[in-house]
């Protein structure tokens, strides 16, 4: 079976092996099936879609709003931007998280900008009608509560972006699709209590909020209770793309039949 690239742009060695971990854990997978490619410190070669079975863009310190691009953030949208035109087309299973919504909205000719930011804390959202038959939310219910911390977030989606969670006035757009395959949550759906306490602490300084207030939010992470369902948006994320998998072989494997029938 193929494994999953993990792109990662978090500089911090703690930040992007806490963020690989959560996955592999939370979405029922092992160690060898999440390939880690570490954007950003030096040039990465074109990803070839060919060898995963899919793509999760994690979060991390850049903002597609950014307006003072260092050359490690450039050098990591390039990256990125190659995946998500391909997955685009392609409709490759795609999923971004937290920082995925910046990325793919603005890509897609969305606004996004810091007028719908969101405080370190659990966000409640709710399913639109297309969400809840939507195969990524199977199992989670039409409200949820999920941990939340960005300085950006989806103004205006996409042209073709199907919105699936929508949240307060403060940032309506948790969710969307584009095609069948390709996805990004604004809230964070590998974050448990233990996640976001050890996140607080490696990116206090990182302007998401006041630094004298660090353990005092980690003591909100470590009380506050969130949708356990809401994990399973990856496990169900794996099992579409292993599906598509299945069905894009059994297409190949019939197109050869039929051809060797033609040549006999």
């Amino acid at each position: 079976m193929k494994p999953f690239v993990l792109l990662s742009t978090r500089p911090e060695d703690d930040a992007a092996e806490g963020e690989r971990e959560a996955i592999v854990r939370l979405a029922g997978l092992r160690d060898e099936d999440v390939v880690q490619v570490r954007l950003g410190d030096a040039a990465v070669a074109p990803i070839d879609l060919t060898r995963y079975a899919g793509v999760i863009l994690g979060g991390g310190p850049f903002n597609a709003s950014d307006t003072d691009k260092s050359a490690a953030q450039l050098r990591a949208e390039a990256v990125i931007a190659q995946v998500m035109d391909e997955a685009v087309a392609d409709d490759f299973p795609f999923i971004g998280l937290c920082y995925g919504v910046g990325a793919l909205t603005q890509h897609l000719g969305g606004v996004v900008d810091r007028t719908v930011s969101e405080d370190v804390g659990v966000v409640t959202a709710t399913l639109t009608p297309e969400g809840r038959v939507d195969p990524i939310f199977e199992g989670i219910p039409d409200t949820f509560h999920a941990f939340t911390a960005h300085k950006e977030g989806c103004r205006l989606p996409a042209p073709g972006a199907v919105i699936l969670a929508a949240g307060d006035a403060a940032c309506p757009v948790q969710a969307f699709r584009v095609g069948r395959n390709v996805y990004a949550t604004q809230f964070h759906p590998e974050l448990d209590s233990a996640g976001l306490a050890a996140r607080i602490r490696i990116y206090r300084d990182a302007g998401y909020f006041d630094p004298s207030a660090t353990e005092d939010l980690v003591a909100l992470a470590e009380s506050s209770t969130i949708t356990a369902s809401i994990h399973d948006m990856l496990v169900n994320f794996v099992r579409l793309a292993r599906t598509r998998i299945g069905t894009v072989q059994q297409h190949e494997i019939g197109a050869r039949a039929r051809l060797n029938t033609r040549s006999s």
